[in-house]
């Protein structure tokens, strides 16, 4: 069988390893002697990389990022970059700090607004300048943003969250160091891992999948819920090597292949509600999955049982049930469900609106209509 033509992007380097985060502070120093480090909202986590840049000669200044980015924040972070002369940033966060630094360092060197580069409600114009150097490390295992090409903003005006998106917004370094996710709180590991798995079954699926981002995703699909339902019962490192693996693989497969209908709805339904990302496409997971499976012909279907027989064996189901199982084991290991993360009705139904906008949905391996959408979303109340 011929393979097809595909192209594939990442970080310049990827540096994974327990450990490589603080091996990695004199490759991170060379690169630019005033550094914006962008951080959570509990500073005290960031001040030993602080501290570490600063012995190399680095003047560092420091930016707090407490929840998911929004248009004023990434504005004011630039004003902060660009009053510093910043010539590389650093982010050291779950995916909110990373893709905050990511918008901050792509936005500094530029000369037009924000909003005519972003995507859906505004202009989408290509970036006119190549952005700063840019170094994510995360601190939680779900979002892979640490290897995509753009960054999510929150526009509180529309409700939406949408995309900054520039292929030189790839970060120069890439550094997963899994121990600083070890003891991650429950239900941060449970809400990220399961966005971490959603990131490697999604390509996988999707319309535009290619061998590259199969070899990533395929395996990762079962060894990453493994490794969540493992954190669920205890704390062990070796889980938390396999989830941070797994999101970094999601991370470069959505970034050269895409997504579906559950990050087509997620995306919405944050921006209308302020839900938790993670959250929200954890509950959605098995649902898009069953609506999915019960439409998909072919190539697809093939795909979609093949990862139905991956989550029987793991949740040690039939894999008839497999997607119900994900279900049922997400809500008893403590997800809840979209009412109790502040999804109402209203919400739901702009969702199914504006999720045909998505760029994710564009990806999905069926075709998805407002009312197969909202039965999705009811079915995750």
């Amino acid at each position: 069988m011929s393979l097809p033509a595909f192209s594939f992007a990442t970080a310049t380097q990827i540096r994974f390893g327990r450990g490589e985060a603080g091996r990695a502070v004199p490759d991170l120093a060379a690169r630019g002697q005033r550094v914006l480090l962008v951080q959570g909202g509990t500073p005290a986590r960031a001040d030993w990389l602080s501290a570490a840049l600063e012995a190399e000669g680095c003047s560092v200044d420091r930016l707090s990022v407490a929840a998911e980015p929004d248009l004023a924040m990434i504005e004011a972070g630039v004003t902060a970059a660009r009053a510093s002369a910043a010539q590389v940033v650093i982010a050291l966060g779950g995916g909110a700090v990373i893709d905050a630094g990511k918008a901050i360092a792509a936005l500094v060197p530029a000369t037009r607004p924000l909003l005519d580069h972003l995507e859906v409600v505004g202009k989408g114009l290509p970036l006119n300048a190549a952005p700063l150097p840019f170094a994510a490390i995360p601190t939680t295992a779900g979002t892979g943003a640490e290897v995509t090409r753009n960054a999510v903003i929150a526009v509180p005006e529309a409700q939406r969250k949408v995309s900054l998106r520039d292929a030189r917004m790839l970060p120069w370094m890439a550094i997963v160091d899994p121990s600083l996710t070890d003891n991650c709180p429950r239900g941060v590991t449970l809400a990220s891992g399961l966005d971490a798995v959603t990131q490697v079954i999604e390509p996988y699926v999707c319309t535009r999948a290619n061998p590259m981002t199969d070899a990533l995703c395929r395996p990762a699909i079962a060894s990453g819920l493994a490794a969540l339902m493992t954190l669920m019962r205890q704390e062990d490192p070796d889980a938390r090597d396999q989830i941070a693996w797994t999101s970094l693989c999601g991370g470069l497969a959505l970034a050269n292949a895409g997504l579906g209908a559950v990050h087509g709805l997620a995306g919405p339904l944050g921006g209308l509600s302020g839900a938790a990302h993670g959250a929200i496409c954890g509950i959605l997971l098995p649902h898009v999955l069953e609506e999915n499976a019960a439409r998909a012909t072919g190539d697809t279907a093939r795909r979609l049982a093949d990862m139905r027989d991956d989550l029987g064996r793991v949740l040690d189901t039939d894999p008839a049930r497999a997607f119900a199982a994900l279900a049922d084991w997400s809500r008893q290991a403590g997800l809840p469900g979209l009412d109790a993360q502040g999804v109402n009705g209203d919400h739901r139904a702009e969702a199914a609106r504006m999720a045909a906008s998505s760029s994710s949905m564009k990806a999905n391996p069926v075709p998805l209509d407002a009312e197969a959408l909202t039965g999705i979303m009811e079915r995750a109340r």
